[in-house]
């Protein structure tokens, strides 16, 4: 598409989608202007910051044995400069163990022994658990650890011999072709369809998308620039398709242009995870796939399972898809194994044909 296209097509053009036309249209952001009805200076509290005041006061009201060293831990986190998510993680899965700690009959953490580490786990478990929670909740607890012993609280015997908890390898799971094909026919909502066409074809993690705004998106060249993951707080650059593009555009035409955020909720400046995964839930029933287990990361599954079947290189699938480790995406390679699946019906006919030989020989 052409810049002057985008003039007549997308009314976000004279609305911000260029940064360059933006003061000169408004002579200034209208974002501004909502914070210019309060002249009163203050100082800018980020959301990292926001959450770790949140989580210190949840910290300061509750009753957790030797909740100071918590709230200490919490600050650690926070200069080390963790992500919220990190934060907000590791606040869950330390308040879940101190509770379980205090009603054991424990009050001082220089009580702590391996013991009481393997007893949380075994509740973590009863109370259904996936592996990889009950994985996630220990890796937070052993932190924990590891951050009172540099303050001899503890001794490092609590790291000897660490109990761990064994993940099975599951295969990533991709959409059916015909899926795909039956729950795009009845999205017939514009920002919906967007949505999930945008997830399909670029391989986003729902956060990122729900994150992105109108300035992020480059329609010229079909990309999105994401500045800065949530999960890994790695910048990188993605692609989308053709369909893809005529259902965002369509979707900008008829978007309010002074909301900051590409997908809003009605009423509301952005659009939640919950909102999502709801509507994406409603058109797997309308599609006749209630039932079928997929979720909204299957999405991004069913990108870099298409992109492999297309013999793209697995160091450039890793770069789109945001992974820190080639051996995360190599996953993929086990599901989109061309070859393998090749040799495999090639064997098997050979193996069938000896039969059938064998059969007709003792006929005779």
């Amino acid at each position: 598409m052409q810049k002057d296209q985008l003039s007549t097509t997308n009314p976000n053009y004279l609305h911000g989608y260029h940064p360059f036309e933006f003061s000169d249209y408004f002579g200034e952001s209208p974002f501004s202007l909502i914070a210019k009805a309060d002249q009163t200076p203050s100082t800018p509290i980020t959301a990292r910051l926001g959450l770790l005041k949140h989580i210190l006061g949840k910290i300061d009201a509750g009753d957790y044995p030797s909740k100071d060293y918590f709230a200490q831990y919490m600050r650690h986190k926070y200069l080390r400069n963790c992500r919220p998510n990190t934060l907000r993680q590791a606040a869950c899965s330390l308040t879940q163990f101190l509770t379980f700690y205090r009603d054991s009959g424990k009050q001082h953490l220089e009580q702590m022994s391996r013991e009481d580490i393997e007893a949380f786990i075994e509740s973590q478990q009863d109370r259904g658990l996936k592996p990889c929670s009950v994985r996630t909740r220990l890796c937070a607890v052993y932190a924990f650890i590891l951050f009172l012993i540099e303050r001899k609280v503890l001794g490092h015997e609590l790291l000897e011999r660490r109990i761990k908890v064994k993940l099975p390898e599951q295969l990533p799971r991709a959409m059916d072709p015909q899926d795909v094909k039956q729950l795009l026919a009845v999205i017939n909502h514009v920002r919906d369809r967007a949505l999930i066409l945008l997830l399909l074809r670029t391989g986003m993690r729902i956060g990122e998308l729900l994150s992105t705004k109108v300035h992020d998106v480059d329609l010229n060249n079909q990309r999105i620039l994401i500045y800065q993951a949530d999960k890994t707080g790695l910048g990188r650059v993605v692609y989308y398709s053709g369909d893809a593009q005529t259902a965002l555009l369509a979707w900008l035409q008829s978007r309010n242009s002074f909301k900051e955020m590409l997908f809003y909720a009605q009423g509301r400046q952005s659009l939640g995870y919950e909102a999502a995964r709801s509507l994406f839930n409603k058109y797997l029933h309308k599609a006749g796939l209630a039932f079928s287990g997929y979720t909204l990361h299957c999405l991004r599954h069913t990108f870099a399972t298409d992109l492999l079947n297309a013999r793209m290189p697995l160091e450039c699938l890793r770069v789109l898809l945001g992974h820190s480790s080639l051996e995360i995406t190599r996953i993929y390679a086990r599901l989109t194994d061309k070859t393998r699946e090749r040799e495999y019906f090639t064997a098997m006919d050979r193996i069938l044909k000896d039969h059938s030989d064998a059969d007709n020989q003792c006929d005779y």
